[in-house]
C-alpha cells in the first residue's frame, strides 16, 4: 500500500497508544467485530455495576479500580449477554476481546497476535495489578470466559510483526501503552512524585508512585504506569470525564461559540468575580466523587450572563477539578511542586495561568504537546535500541513555557469555596 521509507526517513518499528477502556469483541475466524465498540464514557452498564457493589472492596484491592461502567469488564459482559449468540461463541473459544490496541495488533499481524500490555490490562477490572495476571475470581464475578482475553506483555516488548503487504515490508510492533500512561511516559515522568495532567476530551492526572501500588483514601485509581524489564511502575490517577468536551458542548451543543479558540479571549474579558460556575457532569463526575448519575449544572446566572461567562466557567471548571485531584493526591501521601501539562486545551495560555493560580504550583508546557504519541514512540524505540535508557529519553524533552502562580490568596479561596458549594449542590440533586 505505502512504502515505509520516504524522503530519507526509515521506519524502524511501530508504537501504539489508544483509548484504554474502549471495548471491542471480534470473531477470531472472520476478524470482524460482533458489535460496535463501546467507548469509555458509555454508562449503559451502571445498573449492573451497582448490583455488585458489595464486591467493590475486593475488586479495588486487586485492580486498583472502582466498580464503574467506565471500565471494560462490565462492557464485555454486556456484549456477551446482549449480542445474539455471543456467549455461546465465546464459550467455544471463537471470540476475542481487546481494547483498541489489541484489536489493531490483531489486524496488523493478520490475526497472528492477540496481545495487550499491562497498562491497558490494568484498566479492565479483570487484571490483578499485584500479581500481573488475569484474576479468576474477577472473571467469575463479571462472567467473562478466560478464552476471550489477550496475552499481557510489558509496555516495551515484542508485540508481533505487521503483514508485509500493509507497508511494503513487515514492521515490528514494539511499544504499547494506554493513552494516559503513554502521556506519562512521553512527559518523562520517571521519578516518584512526577505528575502529568492531560487535557483532551477529558482530563487525566497521573502521579508516579514508583514501585508502590499506593492505595488511595480519596477514590483515586491505582493503576500501572508502565512496565519495563521485569519491573512495574505504578501511578495514582484522577479522572475528569469532560474537559475539552465542555468547550465542544459550548460550540456544537448550544452554539455559544463558533470556534474553540474563541474561549481564551472570552475568558480574558471577565474579572474573577464574574459569579458563574459550571459543574460539568455531562457524563457523571469522576474522581474524587465517582458519581455516574451526576448531571451538569450551571450556577450564578443573571440576565447579564453572556457567552463570555459560559466560556470562562467551562475553562475554570477544568482547573477547579484538577485542584480537587491535586488535593486528593497530596492527602494520599505524595505532593508535587509542579504539574506537566499536555493535550489540545493547554495551547490556551489563560487556562494554563489560571491552573497555576488555582493549584499554586508551576505549570510546565512541553514544546511538543502530542506527548501521548511521543510516549508510544519512546516505548517502541526503547525496545528497538534507539534509546539506551530512561535517562537518554529524558534528555530529548524540551519545555516551551512555564506558568507560575499570580493570584491574591483571598480571591483564590473565595473561588474555591464557591466551586465546592456548586459541586455539593450538584451531587445533592443527583441523589435526591
Amino acid at each position: 500500500m505505502h512504502e515505509v521509507q520516504q524522503k530519507g526517513v526509515n521506519v524502524a518499528g511501530i508504537g501504539i497508544t489508544n483509548q484504554r477502556e474502549t471495548t471491542v469483541i471480534w470473531n477470531r475466524d472472520t476478524g470482524k467485530p460482533i458489535y460496535n465498540a463501546i467507548v469509555w464514557q458509555d454508562g449503559r452498564t451502571a445498573a449492573f455495576c451497582n448490583s455488585i457493589k458489595k464486591h467493590e472492596d475486593n475488586v479495588a484491592s486487586k485492580t486498583g479500580l472502582l466498580l464503574d461502567p467506565y471500565f471494560s469488564a462490565s462492557k464485555i459482559k454486556w456484549l456477551l449477554d446482549e449480542v445474539e449468540g455471543a456467549r455461546q461463541l465465546a464459550n467455544a473459544g471463537k471470540l476475542a476481546f481487546g481494547t483498541i490496541d489489541s484489536f489493531l495488533i490483531w489486524r496488523l499481524t493478520g490475526g497472528a497476535n492477540h496481545v495487550t500490555d499491562t497498562t491497558n490490562a490494568s484498566r479492565t477490572n479483570l487484571f490483578n495489578i499485584h500479581g500481573l495476571c488475569w484474576d479468576d475470581d474477577l472473571l467469575s464475578l463479571f462472567n467473562v470466559p478466560a478464552s476471550v482475553l489477550p496475552k499481557v506483555l510489558e509496555s516495551s516488548d515484542d508485540f508481533g510483526h505487521t503483514e508485509a503487504s500493509l507497508f511494503g515490508r513487515s514492521l515490528p510492533i514494539t511499544g504499547v501503552a494506554g493513552d494516559q500512561q503513554a502521556a506519562l511516559f512521553g512527559q518523562c515522568c520517571f521519578a516518584q512524585g512526577d505528575v502529568k495532567s492531560t487535557y483532551g476530551t477529558g482530563c487525566f492526572a497521573l502521579l508516579n508512585t514508583g514501585n508502590q501500588a499506593l492505595k488511595s483514601k480519596h477514590k483515586l485509581l491505582t493503576t500501572i504506569g508502565y512496565s519495563l524489564n521485569g519491573e512495574t511502575t505504578y501511578a495514582l490517577e484522577g479522572s475528569i470525564f469532560t474537559a475539552g468536551a465542555n468547550i465542544q458542548w459550548l460550540r456544537d451543543g448550544i452554539g455559544v461559540i463558533n470556534d474553540a479558540k474563541e474561549s481564551q479571549a472570552l475568558a480574558e474579558s471577565l474579572n474573577y468575580d464574574h459569579g458563574v460556575f459550571l459543574v460539568p457532569g455531562f457524563a457523571g463526575l469522576g474522581a474524587p466523587h465517582w458519581d455516574p448519575d451526576a448531571r451538569a449544572s450551571l450556577y450564578g446566572m443573571t440576565r447579564d450572563t453572556s457567552q463570555a461567562h459560559f466560556a470562562r466557567a467551562a475553562l475554570e471548571a477544568v482547573c477547579f477539578q484538577t485542584y480537587d485531584l491535586q488535593q486528593a493526591m497530596e492527602s494520599d501521601g505524595i505532593a508535587s511542586s509542579k504539574v506537566l501539562v499536555d493535550g489540545g486545551m493547554v495551547a490556551n495560555d489563560w487556562l494554563c495561568q489560571f491552573l497555576s493560580d488555582i493549584l499554586q504550583v508551576e505549570i510546565e508546557r512541553p514544546q511538543n504537546m502530542e506527548t501521548t504519541a511521543i510516549g508510544a514512540a519512546y516505548l517502541a524505540g526503547l525496545k528497538l535500541g534507539l534509546y539506551k535508557d530512561l535517562t537518554d529519553i529524558a534528555s530529548q524533552k524540551k519545555i516551551e513555557k512555564r506558568f507560575t502562580p499570580n493570584i491574591d490568596e483571598s480571591v483564590r479561596q473565595k473561588l474555591l469555596g464557591q466551586w465546592h458549594k456548586a459541586v455539593e449542590c450538584t451531587l445533592a440533586f443527583s441523589r435526591a
